[in-house]
């Protein structure tokens, strides 16, 4: 597997040459400063790949183009926003960048109510606890209709909660939960994702699903043109939150998404923590049965909880089958054959560890030490997996 890292650009406080002496290749960027919708320019593109070349390194993934909310619901300005981005893969294509994360969430992107969790050993984590969500959606948002989403036992636990913070602790639990995180695609304020919530609950599951496919279908002639792959990120996490329709969450929704456009640039992105937190889906044998059009991997491990909340544990040890998941992928590699594509994989968050705790500008989850750390220790599976299959 290509070793790559999640870059946030020119401003980023890890630099590409930190980057390198990590040891990764290969880099996992997007044009962040493009407004959502709008065209990504070819000169920006170039500017941006030249520095990375410069630095010894390679544009190995866009993560990502955005898809403006038009496109989500098919209203709005939505065709113009089709065009738009059929011109963005046009550009990436003429400069040689080939592989597209996206994700098609609703509303909020990949969600924590907790981003500085304390572990044993005093390192923090990021953290998934359904009791703060379910407060914030019933006794903070106050979201119409949010009771009937949950079980007694859980609201009586999210009240109680709830009654036990502080307003500090209120503010600081919604901006975990809708500011936006980093790498997201948008924040909200508290009247704002009431409006967002309301749009996109009334597409319905399977009316949204149907949003995903037509958009595939508008795209993919020009993504097959250009020799793009294309490659979805998972629901994260995968289950709905706010009431919201998820249709990107386990085996059975990748197998529909694959099956309705079966162009060979369709594919996934296999982000082990995000299908990994449920654990009715079986990461290994999802390998197995998707592993051509497994484009992207992110690999993250996480620690379950039979409420559904969950936290980012060391990427050795959680309740995924990392060196099980790690064999499959490379097994998968090697049914590519020699002229097939390796495929890149980013050690995907990574603890706070001491020595990063007090400076300033630490993206959650996003660390330089937690993410060598992760990368280190899934290099060093890699390597010895590698040796075994000879």
């Amino acid at each position: 597997m290509l070793e790559t890292w999640r870059w946030f650009g020119p401003d980023d406080a890890i630099t590409l040459s930190k980057i390198r002496q990590a040891g990764a290749s290969g880099i996992v960027t997007a044009l962040s400063e493009v407004p959502t919708g709008e065209i990504w320019p070819e000169a920006l593109i170039k500017a941006r790949l030249d520095m990375i070349k410069a630095a010894g390194l390679q544009w190995s993934v866009v993560e990502s183009v955005p898809l403006h909310n038009d496109i989500k619901t098919r209203s709005g300005d939505y065709q113009r926003f089709i065009s738009n981005y059929k011109d963005s893969l046009a550009n990436l294509g003429k400069n040689g960048i080939y592989t597209v994360c996206y994700n098609f969430m609703p509303v909020v992107d990949w969600t924590r109510t907790n981003l500085s969790y304390t572990l044993p050993n005093s390192s923090q984590a990021l953290r998934f606890e359904m009791t703060d969500f379910v407060a914030y959606d019933v006794f903070i948002l106050e979201r119409p209709g949010a009771e009937s989403d949950y079980t007694t036992l859980q609201l009586e636990r999210a009240e109680e909660r709830f009654r036990a913070m502080n307003e500090a602790e209120r503010e600081l639990l919604e901006k975990n939960i809708i500011a936006g995180l980093p790498g997201g695609e948008g924040c909200y304020d508290r009247q704002g994702i009431k409006q967002a919530i309301q749009q996109f609950t009334a597409i319905g599951t399977e009316g949204y699903r149907q949003n995903l496919f037509l958009f595939l279908k508008d795209i993919m002639p020009t993504a097959e043109a250009y020799g793009i792959k294309l490659c979805i990120h998972p629901d994260d996490p995968p289950f709905s939150l706010f009431g919201l329709p998820r249709v990107v969450s386990t085996a059975d929704d990748a197998k529909a998404l694959l099956a309705a456009v079966p162009s060979a640039c369709n594919g996934l992105t296999l982000c082990a923590g995000s299908y990994g937190a449920r654990a009715d889906n079986d990461l290994v044998e999802m390998v197995r049965e998707f592993g051509p059009r497994i484009f992207f991997v992110h690999l993250r491990n996480v620690k379950r909880e039979d409420d559904g909340s969950f936290y980012e544990s060391d990427h050795l040890d959680g309740d995924n089958d990392m060196i099980g998941l790690i064999q499959a992928l490379l097994d998968a590699e090697k049914q590519r054959g020699a002229g097939g594509d390796v495929i890149p994989m980013r050690p995907d968050h990574g603890h706070l560890l001491e020595d990063e705790m007090d400076k300033a500008g630490v993206k959650p989850g996003y660390s330089y030490a937690g993410r060598m750390k992760a990368l280190a220790e899934l290099r060093g599976a890699i390597h010895v997996l590698e040796q075994l299959q000879g």
